[in-house]
């Protein structure tokens, strides 16, 4: 007797069906991944779409949204909206800071019943503002938040009482700026008002695009004071920028011209 030689027409049935769940199965799998993805497609879609996500900032280009609030202020303090009892007046200037090489923006208050000083710095490594803010009754807190639409907004870790604290610092024009100051328990999920400040800008403002106005040759802040190097003269827009330029008056000078220069070549493209 011949032995009948084996196809897949003569198999056991169990093994054809093995076999049509096997094919259906690579098909879906194919269907699912376009050629050419996979781990290595996997990675160059996270690529693309991460392309056109905004470039890494240094702390003196982050901290260049702050530049219109340098120079000095008019404040009224409120604990409640709308509301005159508890309020109070103070004033606060606000200037550039580039001791020991890190670079800050900080505001001092003068006569303020809340807050008395605070630094706004940059975390190069995690691309976000940080705040350190020190309260006229000696608590201090700091603060990491981003700034957007005109609006920082900086959270701090609970603290030994169990609240997060929350500084905001909405600039509303040219010549207003409101700073709000508030609180949560940690397990809760809104914050509570402790005082607002609303800000009347006295002084110095930024320099606008296309004025006769001078320029800060450190930040490129609207210039209110005047330096000098090798008999020429340049404007910077608060006194740590002035300090900045007398302690490299050739750096700055550089980095100046290399501005202007990247500005002149910015109008030139089409």
């Amino acid at each position: 007797m011949k032995t009948l030689r084996r196809t897949s027409f003569n198999r056991p049935r169990r093994h054809r069906l093995s076999a049509v769940v096997l094919a259906i199965g690579v098909a879906w799998l194919f269907a699912r991944v376009p050629l050419g993805q996979g781990a290595d497609g996997d990675s160059k879609k996270a690529d693309s779409e991460t392309s056109d996500a905004p470039k890494p900032r240094d702390a003196k280009t982050a901290l260049a949204e702050f530049n219109s609030l340098i120079g000095e202020w008019r404040g009224v303090g409120m604990p409640k909206r709308n509301s005159q009892v508890g309020a109070w007046s103070e004033t606060a200037e606000w200037v550039w800071n580039f001791d020991k090489k890190v670079t800050t923006v900080q505001f001092k208050i003068d006569k303020g019943k809340l807050l008395d000083k605070a630094a706004i710095g940059w975390n190069d490594e995690a691309q976000t503002y940080r705040l350190h803010a020190v309260f006229t009754d000696g608590q201090e807190h700091d603060y990491v938040g981003k700034f957007a639409e005109d609006k920082l907004v900086a959270d701090s870790e609970p603290d030994e009482a169990g609240f997060v604290h929350r500084i905001s610092i909405t600039r509303l024009n040219p010549k207003r700026t409101v700073l709000l100051v508030e609180k949560r328990p940690k397990d809760a999920s809104f914050f509570n008002r402790v005082a607002e400040i609303g800000y009347t800008r006295q002084g110095t403002s930024l320099a606008v695009a296309g004025s006769n106005d001078p320029e800060c040759v450190v930040t490129g802040g609207k210039g209110t004071m005047t330096v000098s190097y090798k008999g020429q003269t340049y404007y910077v827009c608060c006194t740590g920028c002035k300090q900045a330029f007398e302690d490299d008056p050739e750096g700055i000078i550089a980095e100046y011209k290399k501005r202007l220069e990247e500005r002149k070549a910015k109008h030139r493209s089409p």
